[in-house]
């Protein structure tokens, strides 16, 4: 499992240049499945993705996490972050997720989200959507889960 996260003043996602999803102060979170990701791997990036000390206390120091910050949660399907680039100039696939494995893992992700932070918006899995966002700080963070479990 592969997040980028990127802490928001507001972002949204939009479908069809209609609004699916938006929120303010917070994270964006694109999210990529690998065919070999489970359960475990979906608890451990919840878990992580609320608990990083990614915003500033009254320091300026980066001590204080979305739950501190009652910070809002924007996720968007993107199996594109599995795309190897190395062999020649169109990105293959391989690694990611089939869409039926892959939407699964996704709404597990999501609940595990909403069961830790009240507000969670979505993109449409599988959609072409767009995404805008202010990335404040900026902050934004690469995070894997392979060979991770929860606990």
């Amino acid at each position: 499992m592969r997040v980028v996260l990127q802490r928001v003043s507001r972002a949204s996602v939009s479908v069809d240049h209609q609004v699916v999803g938006q929120i303010g102060p917070g994270v964006c979170l694109l999210v990529g499945f690998s065919p070999r990701d489970a359960m475990d791997q979906v608890n451990w990036m919840a878990d992580k993705v609320v608990n990083l000390r990614i915003f500033e206390d009254e320091k300026g120091k980066l001590n204080l996490s979305l739950l501190d910050v009652e910070g809002e949660v924007l996720v968007v399907s993107q199996f594109t972050l599995y795309g190897d680039c190395v062999k020649g100039r169109r990105p293959s696939f391989t690694d990611a997720a089939p869409p039926d494995v892959a939407v699964e893992l996704y709404d597990a992700f999501v609940e595990a989200l909403r069961a830790r932070v009240p507000v969670v918006r979505t993109g449409v899995f599988g959609a072409h959507m767009e995404v805008e966002l202010v990335n404040h700080g900026p902050v934004t963070l690469i995070i894997e889960s392979t060979g991770r479990v929860s606990g």
